[in-house]
């Protein structure tokens, strides 16, 4: 809108800061690093009521979930992930205040409301992480690896991982039912952090759409 109050340079500054970061972080994580990006479930199939692994959707760490012992793996993301997602929590909410400041509730349009909306939604999904299915989903990782490493398992690599956890899981009910639980919560905290990218990408899109030269 012609009448928007123009943000200063330092305000433009820091939310592309802000924006850059936390998208950067999010797709570094979620293709490089992690498995956010992936939805596992499992189900009984047979008629014989043991679980199967359904595949999962290949948006996963391609790197590190391939080359390190599982628990390994799992240990440094129950580590690393509480930082991802309050850096991702900040991010969000610093930007939809500097977006806010820049314009005022009375000269708002239709777009512009459009992207409080985006950046609503992006806080809701980085706070629905932060707060409760990445803390389930890593404390979930924790009793898993309890029950594994008793068993003398955890240090497989890649896709030698997954024979001898189905085999758990249809001796060891308690195991299952943990499983389960771990599923349902990561394929949780899967969906929030790619709707979280989803946001982030809009609203580079919305900035990218108003530059004049690169």
């Amino acid at each position: 809108m012609a009448g928007d109050t123009q943000p200063s340079n330092t305000v433009r500054l820091l939310h592309l800061l802000f924006l850059s970061t936390s998208w950067g972080m999010q797709v570094w994580v979620t293709f490089v690093a992690g498995r956010l990006g992936s939805v596992v479930l499992s189900a009984r199939g047979g008629g014989t009521g043991e679980p199967q692994d359904l595949p999962a959707v290949p948006l996963a760490g391609f790197v590190m979930s391939r080359h390190l012992p599982r628990h390994t793996f799992g240990s440094i993301q129950r580590e690393l992930f509480p930082y991802y997602f309050h850096i991702s929590s900040t991010c969000a909410f610093l930007n939809l205040t500097l977006f806010a400041m820049s314009h005022p509730s009375e000269q708002l349009g239709e777009e512009h409301t459009t992207q409080i909306i985006v950046f609503l939604v992006c806080i809701a999904a980085s706070v629905l992480n932060t707060q409760w299915f990445g803390q389930v989903t890593s404390d979930t990782v924790a009793e898993l690896h309890l029950v594994e490493r008793s068993q003398g398992l955890g240090q497989e690599v890649g896709l030698a991982a997954s024979e001898p956890r189905r085999q758990l899981r249809a001796s060891n009910p308690s195991y299952r039912q943990l499983a389960w639980r771990f599923a349902l919560y990561h394929a949780l905290s899967s969906l929030c952090n790619l709707c979280c990218i989803v946001c982030n990408g809009l609203s580079l899109y919305h900035l990218a759409a108003r530059l004049s030269a690169l």
